[in-house]
C-alpha cells in the first residue's frame, strides 16, 4: 500500500470518526453513527497494517487475532450494568499503550543516535523517521514523548482506580493522603523539573521517575473523588486518554492518531464540562480531584419512610392523568428497563401521558439511562432531559423514581452542608404523589441521605425494581 493510499485512508477514517461523534448526539442517528465509527476504525487498522515499512507480520497478526477474540468475548459477556467499569478499563489500556510507545520511542531514538551515517541510511519505518530528524525536531519529540508518557501514566492508574470504584472493589468514598493537593502539586512540579532535565540529555532515569510520579498522581487524583461523581470521572479519563493518544501521534508522525486523539480529548473535555455544570462543580476542581466530600454536619431529617404495596401504586397510576418516570442506576442493576417499557406501553394505552425525566449524570456513565431505555424500545420523543421537564413536576399527578438517589435529592437545594449542595436536581417532590422503587432503606452508592424519602407525598415501594414494576403491569386498567 503506497503512502498516498494510506493518507487517503487516514482522511476517510478521520471524516468517519467526526460523523460518528456527530451522530451519537441524537438517539435516532446513534446506530448509524456507531457503524461510521466501526468503518473508520477498520480503515485505520487496514491502512496501518498494510502501510509502507510495516514489519513483524507474525506479531502483528497474533495481536490482531488476540485482540479481536478478546473484544468479542468481552462484548458478549459484559452486561449493560457493567459498561461504566468496562469503559474505565479500556481507558487504562489506552494510557498504558501511550506509556509503552513513549518508552519505545526513547529507546529507538537512543539506538539511532548510536549508528553511523551508513547504517542510518538503511533504516526503515519509525527508525528511518528518527534518522532524518533535525536536532530541533528531536528536541520537540522529547517533549512529545514526555507528555505522552505522563498523560498516559496518569490515565492508566486513574482508570484502574475508577474501575475499582465502579465495580465496588474499591471504597467509593473520597480518600486522600495527608497533604492532599500539595502532594499532587509537588509531584507535578517535580515532573516539570524532570522534563527540563530530560530535554537536556539527563537520560532515561528522568523518564522512569516521571512515570512513577504520574502513576501516583493518577491514583491519588481519582482516589480523592467521591463515588457520586463517577460520571464526571469517566468522561474526564476519556479526555485524558485522547490527549495521551494525540501526544503519541505527534511522536510517531501519525496524522490519524493525532486527529483521533484530539477528537476524543476535546469531546471528553466538553462532556466533562457538561457533567460539571449538571452537578454544579468547578471544572478545575474536577481536574485537580478531591471533590465529592461533605462540607459539614448534614441537615436533620424529620419523619419516617412510609411503605406502599403494588396495589396502592397501581391504584394511584390508574387515577392519574400524567406520569413521569425517573430512572437511575438501580434500574440498571435490576435490569428493569424492559418491565419499565411494558408499564409505559400499558399506561399510554390507558390514555395516560407518560414521560421520562433524565438527569445528565443519572447512572454511572453519561447517557447510561438513555441507552437502557433505547434498548427497551421506549419511544425517543417521551424521553426528556432535566431542563425540559423540571418545570412540569408541579402539574404532574404521579412520579415513579426507580433506583435514583442524588439526582432527586432535595438536600441539594435545602442543605448547604450536603455533599451535593447546589447541584441541579429533578424536583420530583413538587408532584402530587411520588413513589420510590428501592431495594431497601440504605443510602445507596454515594452514601448521601435523601429527605425525599421522608416527605408526606412520598411512598416507598420496596423490592427488586424488575419484580416491583412487573407486578404493576397487570394491575393497570
Amino acid at each position: 500500500m503506497t503512502l498516498g493510499i494510506v493518507s487517503a485512508a487516514h482522511v476517510a477514517a478521520a471524516a468517519l470518526f467526526i460523523l460518528s461523534l456527530g451522530g451519537l448526539s441524537g438517539q435516532e442517528s446513534a446506530k448509524r453513527a456507531v457503524w461510521y465509527g466501526i468503518t473508520g476504525m477498520a480503515l485505520a487498522i487496514i491502512a496501518t497494517v498494510f502501510g509502507p515499512d510495516v514489519g513483524n507480520w507474525f506479531i502483528v497478526l497474533v495481536m490482531l487475532a488476540g485482540g479481536s477474540v478478546l473484544g468479542y468475548f468481552v462484548a458478549n459477556r459484559v452486561q449493560m450494568t457493567e459498561m461504566p467499569q468496562l469503559v474505565a478499563a479500556l481507558h487504562s489500556f489506552v494510557g498504558l499503550a501511550a506509556v509503552f510507545i513513549g518508552f519505545n520511542a526513547h529507546i529507538e531514538e537512543a539506538h539511532v543516535a548510536s549508528l553511523d551515517e551508513a547504517s542510518r541510511s538503511a533504516l526503515t519505518g519509525f527508525a528511518a523517521l528518527l534518522a532524518h530528524k533535525t536536532p530541533v525536531e528531536l528536541a520537540i519529540m522529547k517533549v512529545e514523548v514526555f507528555l505522552g508518557v505522563f498523560i498516559g501514566a496518569v490515565t492508566f492508574t486513574g482508570s484502574v482506580v475508577a474501575f475499582g470504584k465502579l465495580a465496588g472493589k474499591v471504597d467509593g468514598k473520597a480518600k486522600k493522603l495527608p497533604g492532599g493537593h500539595l502532594l499532587n502539586a509537588g509531584a507535578a512540579a517535580l515532573s516539570i523539573l524532570l522534563l527540563i532535565l530530560y530535554c537536556n540529555g539527563a537520560g532515561a532515569w528522568t523518564l522512569v521517575l516521571m512515570t512513577l510520579l504520574a502513576f501516583f498522581i493518577g491514583y491519588h487524583l481519582i482516589m480523592g473523588i467521591g463515588g457520586a461523581d463517577m460520571p464526571v470521572v469517566v468522561s474526564m479519563l476519556n479526555s485524558y486518554s485522547g490527549w495521551a493518544a494525540a501526544a503519541i501521534g505527534f511522536t510517531l508522525g501519525n496524522d490519524l492518531l493525532i486527529v483521533t486523539g484530539a477528537l476524543v480529548g476535546s469531546s471528553g473535555a466538553i462532556l466533562s464540562y457538561i457533567m460539571c455544570k449538571a452537578m454544579n462543580r468547578s471544572f478545575i476542581s474536577v481536574i485537580l480531584g478531591g471533590f465529592g466530600g461533605s462540607k459539614g454536619p448534614a441537615m436533620e431529617i424529620n419523619g419516617e419512610q412510609v411503605e406502599i404495596d403494588a396495589d396502592g401504586v397501581a391504584a394511584a397510576l390508574n387515577e392519574a392523568d400524567s406520569v413521569v418516570i425517573v430512572p437511575g442506576y438501580g434500574m440498571a442493576v435490576a435490569q428493569a428497563q424492559a418491565a419499565v417499557s411494558e408499564l409505559t406501553r400499558k399506561l399510554r394505552a390507558a390514555g395516560k401521558t407518560v414521560r421520562f425525566a433524565i438527569h445528565p449524570v443519572a447512572g454511572r456513565l453519561p447517557g447510561h439511562m438513555n441507552v437502557l431505555l433505547a434498548e427497551a424500545k421506549v419511544p425517543y420523543d417521551i424521553v426528556l432531559e432535566m431542563d425540559e421537564i423540571n418545570d412540569d413536576f408541579p402539574s404532574t399527578d404521579v412520579v415513579i423514581v426507580i433506583g435514583s438517589n442524588d439526582i432527586v435529592n432535595p438536600a441539594a437545594q435545602e442543605d448547604p452542608n450536603s455533599p451535593i449542595a447546589g447541584m441541579p436536581v429533578l424536583e420530583v417532590w413538587k408532584a402530587k404523589q411520588v413513589f420510590v422503587s428501592k431495594r431497601g432503606q440504605g443510602t445507596g452508592y454515594s452514601g448521601i441521605e435523601n429527605p425525599l424519602f421522608f416527605k408526606e407525598n412520598t411512598r416507598m415501594f420496596y423490592g427488586d425494581a424488575k419484580q416491583s414494576v412487573s407486578a404493576l403491569v397487570p394491575l393497570i386498567s
